[in-house]
Parts: C-alpha cells; sequence; structure tokens
C-alpha cells in the first residue's frame, strides 16, 4: 500500500520517478480540493484559478448543475459504448448543438473524447468529403498532441522538438499578427503562394484555423482574415474548419468564437468547456459532409461517454441561465482595463488584446521589441508565490493568458486583479 503524501515536495519526487519528464507540470503544487474559482493544494494553501484546467473549466470546478447531471447518470449507467449500444443524451447532445452552431442549414454531430480526436476526425472528414489530401494550417496555431495534431501545429518548441517526419499533406502559412508584422494581406497571399510554390488548390482538402489561436498567444482572427479564408475556400472547392476547442462555449462572449464573424465554417471542432471538466470533444458541420464516411468509420470505444454528455447537457444549462457570454465580456473588459492601465506604467508590455474572457498580455523588450519570456515567467512564478495560478502562451512564451472560469465571484475576482498590480510593482519596479 502507497504511503500517502502530504507534503508538495514529496509528491514531485514520487512525480519525478514515476512519470516521464514529457508530462511537464506547470506547477510544483498538487490539488487536493477545488470549488468553482479556487483551488487548494494538499498542504492547505487556497489558490486563485486563472488558468481553468486550460479553458476547460468556463463553468467552474464543480458546478452544483453538473454534479448533479454526473450523479443522476451513475445511477443509470457509465458505459456501453455508444457504437454498440446508442443512448438518447447523446442524440439530444447532438441536436442541441447543431442547433447552436454556426450556420442556418441541416447540421450534425458526433463526439469524440479529446480536442486532438476531433481535430483528426474533422480531417478525416474532409478529407473523404472532397476526395483530397492537403491540409493548410497557420503559424502559431496549436490543434493538439497526437502525431497528425503535431503535424497540424505550427510551433516546434516544444511540441516537435526531437520528433522525426510528419504524416504528409501539411502547409502552414503565417497567421495575422500586426504587432509581429504580419497583416491579413499578408497571410491570404501566403495561402496564394503556396497554391503556386507547393500544393495546387485541387488538392487542398481543409484550412484549419483557431478563432482566436490559443497556446499560440491568444491573437484574434480579424473578421477580413476570416472572410479571406472563405472565399478562397469557396473559389476552391475547399472546406473551412473553425478549431475552437479552446474557444467555444461562452470564452469569448458567444457560444461559438466564429459567431463575432459573418462567416460560416463548413465544420467545427470543440472540446474543453464542452463538458465542464469530462472528457468529451465534438465535430460538428454541415450534414452532407459530415455523412461523408461510411458507417464505423467514426467514433471510439469511449467516443460521448454519458458521463460526459451528461455533464455537457448540464454545461448549456449554465451558459444560459448565468448569461455566462454577457459575463465573459464584462469580466473581460475589466481585466483588459486592468491591464491597460498597468501598460501605462510598464513599457515591457506590448499588447493587451482578447475576445470576450480570453485576454492575454504580450511581454517585449521596449527597446528591441525583443519577446521577454523572463518577465512572463516571473510574473507567474511570483503571482503563484501570492495564490494566483497564472499560464503562459505564445511560441516565445512571451504571453500570459488568462481563463478564469466565467463563473468566477466577483469578491474573488476583485481579489487576483489585486494580486496582479502586487505581481507587477515586484516583478517589474513600477508604480503600476
Amino acid at each position: 500500500m502507497t504511503v500517502k503524501s502530504t507534503k508538495n515536495a514529496e509528491v514531485k519526487n514520487r512525480k519525478e520517478a514515476a512519470t516521464p519528464r514529457g508530462q511537464g507540470t506547470l506547477c510544483s503544487i498538487y490539488a487536493a480540493r477545488a470549488e468553482n474559482a479556487q483551488l487548494w493544494d494538499i498542504e492547505g494553501r487556497r489558490f486563485i484559478d486563472f488558468v481553468g484546467g486550460v479553458a476547460v473549466l468556463n463553468t467552474g470546478h464543480r458546478h452544483p448543475k453538473i454534479l448533479a447531471a454526473i450523479r443522476e447518470q451513475l445511477d443509470r449507467f457509465t458505459h456501453t459504448c455508444y457504437g454498440i449500444v446508442p443512448y438518447p443524451s447523446y442524440v439530444e447532445l447532438a441536436e442541441k448543438i447543431n442547433h447552436r452552431a454556426p450556420g442556418n442549414f441541416p447540421k450534425k454531430t458526433a463526439f469524440f473524447t479529446t480536442g486532438v480526436e476531433a481535430v483528426e476526425n474533422a480531417i478525416k472528414i474532409a478529407r473523404v468529403a472532397t476526395g483530397r489530401l492537403g491540409v493548410i494550417a497557420f503559424a502559431n496555431g496549436f490543434h493538439g498532441r497526437s502525431l497528425f495534431g503535431t503535424a497540424l501545429t505550427g510551433m516546434v518548441a516544444p511540441h516537435k522538438l526531437g520528433l522525426g517526419a510528419f504524416p504528409p499533406g501539411v502547409f502552414h502559412a503565417p497567421y495575422p499578427n500586426p504587432l509581429h508584422g504580419v497583416s491579413t494581406a499578408d497571410s491570404l497571399r501566403a495561402i496564394e503562394f503556396l497554391f503556386k510554390a507547393d500544393i495546387d488548390p485541387k488538392c487542398v482538402a481543409a484550412i484549419i484555423m483557431e478563432p482566436v489561436q490559443g497556446d499560440g498567444g491568444f491573437y484574434v482572427a480579424p473578421s477580413d482574415f476570416v472572410r479571406g479564408l472563405r472565399k478562397i475556400c469557396d473559389d476552391h472547392g475547399i472546406l473551412l474548419i473553425a478549431d475552437e476547442v479552446q474557444t467555444g462555449f461562452a470564452r469569448t462572449g458567444k457560444l461559438f468564437a466564429m459567431q463575432h464573424h459573418d462567416v460560416i465554417p463548413d465544420l467545427t471542432t470543440t472540446g474543453k468547456s464542452l463538458a465542464g471538466g469530462m472528457p468529451l470533444s465534438g465535430v460538428v458541420g454541415s450534414a452532407e459532409i459530415m455523412d461523408a464516411l461510411a458507417p464505423g468509420g467514426l467514433g471510439g470505444t469511449f467516443a460521448g461517454n454519458p458521463l460526459a454528455i451528461a455533464a455537457a447537457h448540464a454545461v448549456l444549462d449554465i451558459i444560459d441561465e448565468e448569461c455566462l457570454c454577457e459575463r465573459a465580456t464584462s469580466l473581460g473588459e475589466r481585466l483588459k482595463a486592468k491591464l491597460t492601465a498597468v501598460g501605462e506604467h510598464v513599457p515591457e508590455i506590448a499588447e493587451v488584446r482578447g475576445l470576450g474572457g480570453m485576454i492575454a498580455v504580450e511581454f517585449c523588450e521596449p527597446s528591441t521589441r525583443e519577446p521577454d519570456a523572463e518577465l512572463a515567467r516571473s510574473v507567474i512564478a511570483r503571482a503563484l508565490e501570492r495564490g494566483l495560478l497564472l499560464l503562459y502562451a505564445g511560441v516565445d512564451r512571451n504571453v500570459i493568458r488568462f481563463l478564469f472560469p466565467l463563473t468566477i465571484e466577483d469578491a474573488v475576482f476583485d481579489e487576483a486583479l489585486g494580486i496582479l498590480d502586487e505581481v507587477f510593482k515586484e516583478s517589474v519596479g513600477s508604480t503600476a
């Protein structure tokens, strides 16, 4: 029998002996319990959670309605494999997603377990539906850690380090990034250049993009860029895939981030906050496209697990009942105002950006405008010491992204903003 450790350092030593270093961890604390936007470690220390399991907890830790939905399902059954013995709750959730996803046309939804499963299945669907192989993704994009997900991801470090050849047919173009000199026109021209230099557009099945890049740095897609992608896809018979694994389910102030644009994707991938902490992802899209694969071409042993499906039903109800889209916008505006005010005294803050409650701050050296990852690390470390969990982003890891639960209590949110104030004073030596 293993002796239970009560100190973080003890568990850390056991972790290093028992698990591979590739499973890196941001914190050296170990969770004991959590509630809404707060978390306690095994030593009893309290933390305000501004990471939310990396955008998984838009509805917070252990929302009572989600717990009740899971308990109710536990009393019925925990698993049958949907591909063997299906269940009505899966169908009912698909109907809800079909109704709410962008696009006024018949849609269908399939559920999976992880975000990268949704991405890979979206690519499978696109390839079969078009009879083409090629896929265009974007620099700084993140689409998962499977081999094909890593191929789509537009960052070498840390995701591609030491890996050999990737699956064929993947090409990358720059994503708009005005701070670093990449315009919408630059991005769209780069795709046209791919068509001249690397792949015939008639061989491209899909273009996959994040409406707001997640791990890549929370860069927000401009509407003219999204419209330009739609036109390229329409001109060449290419499918447009919106990867909304991180942006979905109220995070950006809309249920789906693509609803900020007058553009409808052909396929949308979902995950993370879809099931409030339970493992569930999905692909929703045009019924005709979704039906491209033959029976058995989609699925998985645990795909659409009934406990996760029950949690997702509760999540959609909570988003509506607690007006989380509106709250995402309100909280995001308050955070941006705080960071912008700090930026007036901190020249290392190059940009504060975001959409709804998906906010980031980027640090650059003031004179050279080179990425300042050291300052980002310092802010994250000092915040952790004061009881605030933060997470980095960006290809240079010089961005801090904020993913607080949208259900966070106002008093706890204000406390977190106060900690940020203190941390910036310490880290930068300013009078922020």
